[in-house]
């Protein structure tokens, strides 16, 4: 098969992932605790003063589990 015919099909694909999470994030405010990820319990917020420091570790475990499930349901040979 073409390589471009190969790249077009996957810029298609994250095209419409891209849409569903874009339409997922508009209306995850409309529905009250639905969409939590950067506020999960054991996201490390740290605030004194002045300084604020914010890493949000389980919302990037949970980000990176999602993605490569869905990155080798289309990506498998």
């Amino acid at each position: 098969m073409n390589p471009l015919s190969e790249l077009g099909k996957s810029l298609l694909i994250f095209g419409i992932i891209f849409i569903i999470i874009g339409i997922i994030l508009i209306f995850s405010n409309k529905i009250p605790g639905f969409f939590n990820l950067g506020r999960l319990p054991g996201d490390i917020y740290y605030k004194k003063g002045n300084f604020t420091f914010y890493f949000p570790i389980v919302t990037s475990i949970i980000i990176s589990v999602i993605l490569t499930l869905i990155l080798n349901i289309f990506f498998r040979k």
